[in-house]
């Protein structure tokens, strides 16, 4: 069994590209998958902001935005995902998302939860910094109603969700999708399928050896 630790999160959309190429290099092998937290902007209000304003500031114009947003959308069809930038009209504080991930995996529906949150974002253009909006999406992912809207009106999740963003830290973690294989060799970036091919291989190979990275430009270990 290969064990895959993902620090990501879900308004990243190369972690949905990375998410669907690690499954096509997987080919059918069998894995144990677990998601881990990665706040792209932390700082932002519960709330979200405007998404046209958000990236206005983050990226010079609406022009730009608009090119970057096109480079993005021919990845997606490239892997068979759609898309659609234009109905997301908010950018979310998503650390709420992340205790909803956090609790499906107490649950084992992480994956599961982790692609309807996907979908829900950049295919539907849905707020996910809406708790009444996050918890549908979650009972559509396999959970359960009840907990999900317990665990949104406290605070149930949240140490756990920083303990992990610690962790990524200490592990020198500054940009996502990463991905941790067998806890011995990282791939970071959302790589084609061949290089995640040959990052299972590698950490096979590594047994109980010192954590490696694989070099996305040779494919070598790097230790």
């Amino acid at each position: 069994m290969v064990a895959i630790d993902i620090y990501s999160d879900v308004i990243c959309p190369w972690c949905f590209i990375g998410k669907r190429r690690m499954e096509k290099g997987l080919a059918g092998r069998p894995v144990a998958v677990r998601w881990h937290p990665f706040e792209l902007n932390p700082d932002l209000p519960c709330e979200g902001v405007e998404r046209r304003a958000y990236r206005i500031k983050k990226f010079g114009s609406w022009e730009r935005s608009l090119e970057l947003d096109a480079q993005i959308g021919r990845a997606f069809a490239g892997e068979g995902l759609a898309f659609n930038p234009e109905k997301m009209a908010r950018t979310p504080n998503t650390f709420d998302a992340h205790r909803i991930i956090w609790l499906a995996g107490e649950k084992g529906a992480q994956d599961a939860v982790v692609e309807v949150l996907f979908r829900a974002y950049f295919t539907d253009g849905r707020d996910l910094s809406d708790q009444a909006t996050l918890a549908a999406i979650a009972v559509e992912g396999g959970l359960d109603a009840k907990e999900v809207n317990e665990l949104l009106a406290g605070e149930r999740g949240a140490a756990e969700v920083r303990q992990w963003e610690q962790k990524g830290q200490r592990l020198g973690i500054t940009g996502v999708p990463f991905f941790v294989i067998n806890g011995k060799v990282a791939v970071s970036g959302a790589q084609p399928p061949e290089m995640f091919r040959a990052a299972i291989e590698q950490a096979t190979e590594a047994g109980a050896g010192e954590a490696c990275e694989l070099d996305p430009a040779t494919g070598e270990r790097k230790c």
